[in-house]
């Protein structure tokens, strides 16, 4: 039996999480022990796109509590380490920030493991930030192509004509822009690279890239990595999931006559306004999201995260904890959780009933 009642308690806030997990480890042993607690049991592997780490951490707490006798590992080894861990079967579920693809076998591949085209479902929307920290700036407004311009080393100061014309309040010092990118290999990137592709692509001319295709720089690992060196160097600029963002300034983008930040809500628009990948299995709910769109109040540089898992599972234990924890996770209290403790945007009921029915399917062959 999958328990996903939707409690009416508060939902714990990421100061609490370590405290909840920690307790939920300890009432696992327990209920473990006593051969009570819920109706799953047993450990889950997965991992993946380390900007789900906050939602992932949110949701195996909540999960956990309701299922005591299970353990939920989610190991944050960026995506490419997620997909590359669910194709080899080290996962039997992966998160991440980019769907399988053809270009390198991927998606032959995991088709292959799962026997099946495998699932692919959105589970977390979140907007990739432009994230800053410059000497006495506390706004700023960038269009696309000056984005480009900073991360492909062709603006270097901040000072710039280009920073300035969009941003005439604003007291930019004479100094060196210090642009940090991911050192790994990273969906975040991919998002933020394939934006920088279609809106500038003069000013961007490497194309979408999971690996940081310049020299120049500062490199740091992972989201959090990212985040720490920009808040621990002197006029810094990088890129993030702004759920990890903390205290640092994040610049609002330029989408037709205005300048959008980086909220949940306006992440979440441009799904609304984004069509279907064309030419893939049913199973397979991934977007081509419309980064040139003009539509007010849209966020463009958005991270859609997905969770791979295969349709049938070689033991009925798996099997039944993939799905307990898929269900949990797209469920009201899941997305809501995620929403109090990661920032992300909760996904719409239609595409959150859609991808259910999905998980529904999921069974032992």
């Amino acid at each position: 039996m999958i328990s996903t009642s939707l409690r009416r308690a508060a939902v714990p806030g990421i100061a609490a999480l370590a405290l909840a997990l920690s307790a939920c480890g300890a009432a696992n042993e327990q209920a473990t022990a006593d051969g009570e607690g819920g109706g799953l049991s047993g450990t889950l592997n997965g991992g993946g796109a380390s900007s789900q780490e906050a939602a992932q951490n949110a949701w195996r707490a909540g999960f956990q509590q309701d299922n005591p006798n299970v353990t939920v590992n989610y190991d944050p080894t960026g995506s490419g380490g997620g997909r590359e861990g669910f194709v080899s079967g080290g996962f039997a579920f992966a998160g991440s920030d980019s769907y399988l693809n053809d270009d390198d076998g991927e998606l032959t591949a995991a088709t292959e493991r799962c026997t099946t085209p495998p699932i692919e479902i959105p589970d977390y929307v979140s907007p990739i930030a432009v994230i800053f920290n410059v000497d006495g700036v506390d706004e700023l407004n960038l269009t696309p192509e000056t984005i480009a311009g900073i991360f492909n080393n062709e603006i270097t100061r901040w000072d710039d004509p280009a920073i300035a014309e969009t941003n005439p309040d604003a007291d930019l010092p004479d100094a060196a822009i210090s642009a940090v990118h991911r050192s790994d290999e990273s969906g975040t990137t991919g998002n933020f690279t394939h934006y920088l592709s279609v809106v500038a692509p003069d000013a961007w001319p490497h194309g979408e890239v999971e690996e940081w295709p310049l020299k120049a720089g500062e490199a740091a690992n992972q989201t959090s990595g990212v985040v720490t060196a920009v808040g621990n160097g002197r006029n810094s600029i990088g890129y993030a999931d702004a759920s990890q963002a903390g205290d640092l300034g994040r610049a609002k983008v330029q989408v037709g006559d205005d300048f959008v930040g980086p909220t949940a809500e306006a992440a979440a628009k441009i799904l609304e306004v984004s069509p279907r990948v064309k030419d893939r299995d049913p199973h397979s709910m991934v977007f081509d999201l419309d980064y040139e769109t003009d539509e007010a109040g849209v966020y463009p540089i958005v991270l859609t995260s997905y969770l791979m898992a295969c349709g049938t599972y070689e033991d009925a234990e798996t099997a039944e904890l993939v799905k307990g924890y898929l269900t949990y996770i797209l469920s009201d209290e899941g997305q809501a959780t995620a929403q109090e403790n990661a920032g992300s945007a909760p996904l719409a009921p239609a595409l959150a009933e859609e991808a259910q029915g999905y998980v529904d399917e999921i069974t032992a062959g």
